[in-house]
């Protein structure tokens, strides 16, 4: 089977001297995995960086063995920003939540536009609280919405409001920008506030029921907020 399409390299991994095993989100293959070889060559070795845009030709003799991949760069999306530690890890950190949440060879549009979308948040003043929107849009799509403007409770409080999620057995403050997007009144504190909601609804909801770990790219990138 050969085909054609385009992708986002989300993940590598060095396959022997000469070789990588590398995962594509593509727009009409969803994720895919193969290996490409020669990928330590200077032609490619250069512009083989994780949230890179390619043309993929994809060749597989059958669906039980892994393929070979033969990309071409269109976008260089990460380049841009080799100087920057911050948005750098955050590239590696969204197309690692990628790789690992989303299901080989199912094709979701949806998807592939929110990746696309990604590199012009990377463009914004505010991209750290946008990106964590990204996310929650990116588990949204895959069936796990968080839906906290229906599930919080609020609290009047001086002139303002305190909004939190609270079970039997907890009670977790939620900052007030996941719920009021318009609001401009927060800072880092609040922002990682806000990843550690969302951390710990994935680690409740969808990484320990299925005995996977959290990705060590996200949790690298959010370390570098603090």
């Amino acid at each position: 089977m050969n085909w054609d399409d385009t992708g986002f390299l989300i993940s590598k991994l060095k396959y022997n001297e000469n070789s990588v095993i590398a995962d594509f989100f593509s727009l009409d293959h969803g994720k895919t995995s193969g290996i490409i070889f020669g990928a330590s060559s200077k032609k490619i070795k250069g512009y083989l960086q994780i949230g890179n845009k390619f043309h993929i030709n994809c060749n597989f003799k059958n669906d039980s063995k892994i393929g070979a991949i033969k990309p071409e760069i269109l976008n260089p999306n990460t380049p841009f920003y080799f100087n920057d530690k911050k948005k750098l890890h955050s590239i590696i950190s969204a197309m690692s939540m990628v790789k690992l949440l989303t299901a080989e060879n199912q094709k979701n549009e949806k998807i592939y536009e929110l990746i696309e979308n990604f590199f012009f948040i990377l463009k914004k003043d505010d991209w750290i609280k946008s990106y964590l929107f990204w996310e929650l849009e990116l588990l949204k799509l895959l069936g796990y919405d968080l839906n906290l403007s229906k599930i919080v409770k609020k609290i009047k409080i001086d002139n303002g409001y305190e909004y939190y999620v609270e079970s039997s057995s907890e009670k977790k403050i939620v900052p007030n920008f996941l719920i009021d997007n318009q609001t401009n009144n927060f800072d880092n504190k609040e922002l990682i506030k806000g990843y550690n909601l969302v951390t710990n609804y994935l680690e409740k909801n969808i990484l320990m029921p299925n005995n996977i770990n959290q990705p060590f790219q996200r949790l690298d990138f959010i370390n570098l907020l603090k």
